[in-house]
């Protein structure tokens, strides 16, 4: 969903927001380092296959998916990480690996870690590598419903 896609939702739902504009980066620690947003408040969305199915696991950048624990949190038989061809149609209006955590448009189950879920704020890649969109973390759970675990 590009920016623009994602701004309608988001107003339409008469959500606050900001964007904040960097110059391009492609790993989470990078977008944070450029867009002045700490490791911590900043989400990346990792693309993984639970039983064969695919999800999102949205974490803090600093962080990483323990899938042994992912995989127990929810009792699958396997948590692996997906493989970008695996995924990088499903979102053809995203630069990949930089689709927003809003599964839920793509009918895609999103998981959050129980350590993101603690925040107020929710900073994350709008679509493309040179945007992000920065809101209450309370209106992404309104919005998204994603399953708050421990990973």
């Amino acid at each position: 969903m590009p920016v623009k896609k994602l701004k309608e939702f988001l107003d339409s739902n008469s959500v606050k927001y900001v964007t904040v504009k960097h110059s391009p980066a492609f790993t989470a620690q990078e977008v944070a380092a450029s867009s002045h947003i700490s490791g911590k408040e900043l989400a990346k969305t990792v693309m993984v296959k639970i039983d064969g199915t695919m999800a999102m696991a949205v974490l803090s950048a600093q962080n990483q998916v323990d899938f042994h624990l992912f995989k127990k949190s929810i009792g699958a038989q396997t948590v692996e990480l997906a493989d970008e061809k695996e995924f990088k149609n499903m979102f053809p209006e995203c630069d990949v690996g930089a689709m927003p955590p809003f599964g839920n448009l793509y009918g895609i189950n999103v998981y959050v870690a129980e350590s993101l879920a603690e925040d107020e704020n929710i900073a994350f890649n709008a679509g493309s590598h040179t945007e992000l969109i920065k809101l209450a973390y309370r209106d992404f759970k309104n919005l998204v419903k994603p399953k708050v675990i421990k990973f």
